[in-house]
């Protein structure tokens, strides 16, 4: 992710110990950082330590040393030292909550970072990082106004602005989600992944025709993005044109061929035109990539039922139960199996959470595409340096 280059505070050391003939000076610690000697530093702020061990500023130099040689846990342990013997020290809660989010800690770095915040409000770097850290801790609702706050300062910054996008995507604004998507595809209309993901946040309002229109821009940009003709084909079998969807999940597998959502949405277009032989085996694969889909279990269960083989049948259903438990069509197909296997009792029971349930599982195209988080990718990469 493109940022300002953002610079660790220079750390203030409120007492300088004196060297001893067997304890090199902290100017000397310093100097080695300074000349890039980071092993011969750490070392000599380590020896310092052990000489004045209650020093707070001494722990934050060390600190500094140990995240340049990216040694992130050391660091923040070294930052809490800090904190412990000197809470107002300036500068080590913004250091802390850096080393945390450099480690994947997201949740970890909100707290000193916020603390760093409250300290500098007017500090860009920490509002940046927080929000960034919100955002991989999948706190988007909190993350949102520090993002926006950002995005305002920095107009042209489209990575934070994307971020932005997906935050208001997962909180379900997608008033704020179509916003943020229109300014990236103004800046860059070559994006086709600012498409996809304008056609999910379409879908998840219900607007699927214009979500098709989205998708559709996006497939024509670059038909080898992955899961853009998975999406245009959900978006077709949402409305039931089997056909047409066939041809798109036939078109991701062929650029993904273990992409098991397609190989069972294919299976269930299949299913609707009457090729149960060519469902069969894609819905087992499917199954064997991923048991954790619902639909192909509840299409194999199905099969399963009209073969006659009702205790496969029955397995199949109430896996898919376990996963998708408030789907209206799993208790439904559930209990006219039961009442075909002469049990009423259970038959009964189904039938009683399917009249009972409000609405079906929640099967938007955003639930079915799992977007890239900071944990996938790694944090951004900030400097390590004072």
């Amino acid at each position: 992710m493109k940022h300002r280059t953002l610079a660790l505070l220079a750390l203030a050391i409120p007492f300088v110990p004196c060297a001893t003939a067997q304890t090199p000076s902290p100017a000397a610690a310093a100097q080695l950082e300074n000349e890039g000697r980071l092993p011969e530093a750490e070392q000599a702020w380590r020896a310092i330590i052990a000489a004045h061990p209650r020093e707070a500023g001494v722990y934050a130099s060390l600190g500094v040393v140990l995240s340049k040689e990216a040694k992130y846990q050391d660091a923040a342990a070294a930052y809490r030292r800090a904190l412990a013997f000197d809470p107002g020290l300036p500068g080590i809660e913004l250091n802390l909550g850096l080393a945390e989010f450099k480690q994947g800690h997201f949740k970890q770095a909100v707290g000193p970072l916020t603390a760093a915040l409250k300290a500098d409000p007017a500090s860009v770097q920490a509002k940046t990082l927080l929000a960034m850290a919100h955002y991989g801790a999948s706190q988007y609702l909190q993350a949102i106004p520090y993002l926006r706050s950002v995005v305002s300062a920095d107009p042209q910054n489209q990575e934070l602005r994307w971020v932005l996008a997906q935050s208001c995507l997962y909180t379900k604004d997608y008033k704020c989600a179509l916003e943020q998507f229109q300014q990236i595809t103004k800046a860059n209309p070559d994006s086709a992944q600012a498409h996809m993901l304008a056609g999910e946040a379409l879908d998840a309002d219900r607007r699927t025709g214009e979500a098709v229109t989205e998708f559709q821009a996006a497939e024509k940009i670059a038909p080898a993005e992955p899961n853009v003709h998975f999406g245009l084909g959900y978006l077709q079998w949402e409305q039931h044109n089997d056909q047409d969807a066939s041809q798109e999940f036939a078109k991701e597998l062929a650029n993904d061929p273990k992409h098991a959502q397609a190989m069972t949405y294919l299976a269930d277009c299949d299913l609707q035109q009457g090729k149960r032989d060519d469902a069969v085996p894609l819905l087992n694969k499917a199954i064997q990539i991923e048991p954790t889909i619902a639909l192909a279990h509840i299409d194999l269960g199905t099969i399963e039922a009209d073969s006659g083989h009702r205790d496969d049948a029955l397995r199949e259903l109430t896996t898919a139960a376990k996963l998708t438990p408030n789907d209206v069509n799993v208790h439904w197909r559930l209990g006219r199996l039961y009442r075909a296997m002469g049990n009423q009792a259970q038959a009964t029971a189904e039938f009683n959470k399917a009249k009972n349930l409000t609405q079906a599982a929640d099967d938007t195209l955003m639930k079915k595409l799992t977007a890239p988080t900071l944990k996938d990718q790694g944090p951004p990469s900030f400097p390590a340096g004072k």
